[in-house]
């Protein structure tokens, strides 16, 4: 038997037991702000993870057309945050 170290061992039971889109929506609400910043995340009522796809309730309408226009630069930048393919597409609502 392999030894292997704490980051890989937890790596390895989050893929097995498929805990992990559920580990990363948790961490990407917990870390909106830190993502987007200020302004987005005040004027974002909630965000959900299903899939690959992410939904970002807000009722600001100039916010909604903004992030309809940098969607892509968006999902770029939270797969870079994540260091994984986390996000293919994004809803508003």
């Amino acid at each position: 038997m392999g030894s292997y170290s704490m980051a890989e061992a937890l790596k390895q039971l989050l893929e097995k037991s498929h805990w992990k889109p559920k580990v990363t929506e948790l961490r990407m609400r917990d870390e909106w702000e830190t993502i987007v910043g200020k302004t987005i995340s005040r004027y974002t009522r909630s965000i959900a993870l299903h899939g690959k796809t992410l939904t970002i309730y807000t009722d600001v309408a100039p916010l909604k057309q903004e992030l309809l226009l940098g969607k892509e630069q968006l999902i770029a930048r939270l797969n870079e945050y994540f260091e994984d393919r986390v996000v293919d597409e994004i809803l508003i609502k």
